[in-house]
């Protein structure tokens, strides 16, 4: 059986002891703060990005795509090791240029197999995608295949508060009092409640409106997302051991800033 690998980005939020464990490679973003640039995940762990982030007189980060060079560095050494196909996954084209850098990098690959697959979201969107990649290698189909039924998955794949018919959606982020929802790779305020309060129980609504198949907690150093947690398991009559909390790190946490809360979610057929 052809062997696949799935690589994805630092913006997936995917622990590195998971991603080794799983054995999904991933490529570091690069976060600049003032003068300072680092690869995330690599020069600068999620921990000492929110200590940063949260200091005093601290210059604001930015974030900018792995180059090209990046990204097929970490192909030829896939490939090395006895990969016969890869699954890359990575952030929105709308929201960086990492799938522009890994569409290169396979260019430069002619004669090997690499599928290319927008996630049309960001954070756990990416891992959760992987996770189900690899299930499908697992029981016997090809790379090509499983790119496919990524691309019918994210036939409706957000991260924000409004909820339809699709079959599948991603996440809800809270900040202070706004619900802010990236559709189709856009940034939109999907909702405006007048208290975090009442922002967070609009969250929990839209994330248990349907029955889950798959859920992460995200959070930005939130200190309610234990409790937020426990109110989504609850509602939804999740086993807790299926939900998992997750820190969002360097790549997308300048986006979000501290104290946010929400989920990366995929809804049942």
């Amino acid at each position: 059986m052809a062997r696949t690998v799935f690589v994805t980005d630092s913006a997936s939020d995917l622990d590195p002891a998971v991603a080794m464990a799983h054995g999904i490679r991933v490529v570091p973003l690069v976060v600049t703060f003032g003068a300072d640039t680092y690869r995330a995940g690599i020069d600068l762990t999620t921990a000492e990005f929110w200590e940063r982030m949260t200091a005093p007189d601290a210059p604001f980060p930015k974030t900018a795509a792995s180059s090209p060079g990046e990204f097929k560095a970490i192909y030829d050494g896939v490939f090395a090791e006895g990969a016969d196909a890869i699954v890359s996954v990575h952030v929105a084209a709308t929201l960086s240029g990492a799938i522009k850098s890994a569409e290169i990098a396979k260019s430069m690959l002619p004669d090997r197999e690499i599928h290319i697959v927008d996630s049309m979201g960001a954070s756990m969107a990416e891992s959760i995608l992987c996770f189900i990649g690899q299930e499908l290698a697992a029981g016997g189909m090809a790379a090509a295949e499983i790119a496919d039924v990524s691309l019918e998955t994210l036939e409706y794949l957000k991260k924000g508060g409004r909820i339809s018919g699709a079959q599948a959606a991603l996440g809800t982020l809270l900040s202070v009092k706004p619900i802010i929802a990236v559709e189709d790779g856009k940034v939109e305020t999907a909702d405006k409640p007048r208290t975090r309060s009442k922002s967070r129980e609009r969250c929990i609504e839209l994330i248990t409106a349907r029955p889950i198949e798959r859920v992460a907690i995200l959070h930005t150093m939130a200190p309610d997302v234990d409790a937020f947690r426990d109110e989504v398991i609850r509602r939804a009559g999740l086993d807790p051991s299926d939900v998992s909390v997750t820190i969002v790190g360097p790549s997308v946490g300048p986006h979000l800033g501290p104290g946010c809360v929400g989920a990366a979610v995929l809804y049942q057929r």
